[in-house]
């Protein structure tokens, strides 16, 4: 399904807990997919090969992610603040 819609020029965007850039780093305002795996595994080794790049929310503290819920809205905001054209 990822395959197919890179195919379409979708870009696939996937987070993962260490690496990955800061998601106001990236432009977010490509035709994108965003892949969002859960607290505890992540995504698949697979998926994260087929994706573009790779985004990843910096904790602080002892908090060491969120869930997938949590996470999802953070990346949503950043995308629509950026397609908006807002400053950070």
């Amino acid at each position: 399904a990822l395959g197919e819609m890179k195919e379409r020029g979708l870009w696939v965007v996937g987070t993962h807990l260490e690496c990955g850039e800061e998601p106001w780093k990236v432009d977010l305002t490509l035709p994108l997919v965003l892949v969002v795996g859960n607290e505890e595994r992540g995504i698949s080794r697979l998926v994260k090969e087929t994706c573009d790049f790779l985004v990843r929310i910096p904790m602080e503290g002892k908090v060491c992610s969120l869930n997938v819920s949590a996470a999802t809205a953070v990346l949503l905001y950043e995308v629509l603040r950026q397609r908006k054209g807002q400053p950070l």
